[in-house]
């Protein structure tokens, strides 16, 4: 038994009035734009970039950064139970948001799981100082949903492999330092069984990455570019076409996202940065709390927020333990795009006219409308909801699987191009 193992937990309320005290002496309120991800020039948001690296540099040096992480990368070695702790004594405080989604989880997440005992030395220190933020490479132009027809090749040169490909979707890649790629590294093996998982290092020659403008203004996400990009075989996780082993587990950290016990964010942050929920405020500012319409949709949404909550922390703490089937997030990742896309469109239905046009200094309407126009993001990305259907379906409830023509066929006979019809098994 590790020595880690042996040493007396802190009680939780204990560590929770000591996190109170430092909180409240380290970390100041919410600065606008902490969870906003478009700004007008690259300045600015390399900027904010910036401090978010010194907010997790801070809850470092504070003794606070990886709550659940293991002490012999860096951690403090506690309890999912503390980890939340410490996230509501932040709530309506300033947190690192660039550093929770993807970097904590799925990546570091990831390296916990599969990564050589080099490669946490290496990397989870310098990921819970703010020293590294990760991406994923996963995604890519032409396989929509279809993680496992990934078509991006990684070929060995001795010691080396050498990547070729383009990845998109990609956020924070332009301004980030890391990322796992997943690449195919056998053709003549059916899709899911010819991939590798590879750690890349995103300022590299041969890695060109472009910027992608959504509709509501952001360039955010990003599309990359691999040209014989050259990665040593030691940042290699994983066995050698054994990348849909990592990529099921890496998927699970995926949905379960800002949930996980892993992650350290203010509670309530990205339900509206306060303590007072987004559409009270909405309300509250439009003078409709007392209209009885308004309290209806308050508390649907509010129903939405705590059954979500909840099914989330569930599913994090289930699928750990093995009470929980692996496939399980799948439902959280449903619920949570759906819910989305209702709770957008609750907060336009309260804010009326006002979410049709806005200016910055509306308050809580000034972005209402931008979400309600972006709400269906929230059943694409991370996986379309449509894929976790087929995952609840399929392998929860055994139901027949769709037809597929890729199934138990190599890789380098399945067609591919505008007439091939992608298979929606994730």
């Amino acid at each position: 038994m590790s020595a880690e193992m042996n040493e007396p937990i802190e009680d939780v309320e204990a560590f929770r009035l000591r996190a109170r005290a430092w909180i409240g002496e380290n970390m100041g309120p919410p600065q606008r734009g902490d969870l906003v991800r478009y700004y007008p020039d690259d300045a600015e948001e390399l900027a904010a970039v910036t401090r978010d690296r010194g907010l997790q540099r801070r809850l470092y040096d504070g003794g606070f950064a990886g709550i659940c992480f293991p002490r012999a990368y860096g951690g403090l070695g506690l309890t999912p139970a503390h980890q939340r702790a410490f996230n509501e004594e932040l709530a309506g405080r300033e947190f690192p948001s660039r550093l929770t989604v993807p970097t904590f989880t799925p990546c570091a997440a990831v390296l916990l799981d599969f990564g050589t005992e080099e490669q946490k030395l290496r990397h989870i220190p310098a990921i819970l100082r703010g020293d590294e933020i990760w991406c994923q490479l996963l995604s890519e132009p032409g396989g929509g949903s279809d993680v496992a027809g990934a078509t991006t090749s990684a070929v060995q040169d001795g010691d080396h492999w050498v990547i070729n490909g383009s990845k998109v979707w990609t956020s924070g890649a332009w301004w980030g330092d890391y990322a796992l790629c997943l690449a195919r590294t056998n053709w003549h093996v059916s899709k899911h069984q010819g991939l590798t998982v590879f750690i890349v290092k995103l300022h590299q020659p041969g890695l060109e990455i472009g910027r992608i403008e959504r509709l509501d203004g952001s360039t955010e996400s990003c599309q990359e570019f691999l040209t014989d990009v050259r990665v040593p075989d030691s940042d290699r996780v994983g066995d050698v076409n054994e990348g849909w082993v990592v990529g099921t587990r890496w998927m699970f950290h995926e949905r379960v996202g800002h949930n996980s016990p892993l992650v350290t964010m203010a509670a309530g942050a990205f339900r509206g940065g306060s303590g007072e929920p987004y559409v009270v405020r909405i309300a509250r500012e439009g003078g409709q709390l007392d209209d009885p319409r308004t309290r209806d949709l308050i508390g649907e949404a509010r129903t939405l927020d705590l059954v979500g909550r909840h099914l989330l922390r569930r599913l994090a703490l289930g699928v750990p333990s093995g009470k929980l089937s692996e496939h399980s997030p799948a439902v959280g990742r449903l619920f949570g795009g759906i819910a989305a896309v209702r709770q957008s469109t609750i907060a336009f239905e309260i804010a009326g006219g006002a979410a049709g046009t806005w200016a910055e200094d509306d308050g809580a309407t000034a972005d209402v409308g931008m979400r309600f126009l972006m709400r269906q993001a929230a059943c694409m990305g991370g996986g379309t909801t449509e894929i976790s259907r087929n995952v609840i379906a399929e392998r929860m409830l055994g139901m027949p699987r769709e037809p597929s023509m890729d199934r138990n066929v190599a890789f380098r006979d399945v067609p591919r191009g505008p007439r091939q019809t992608a298979t929606t098994e994730a």
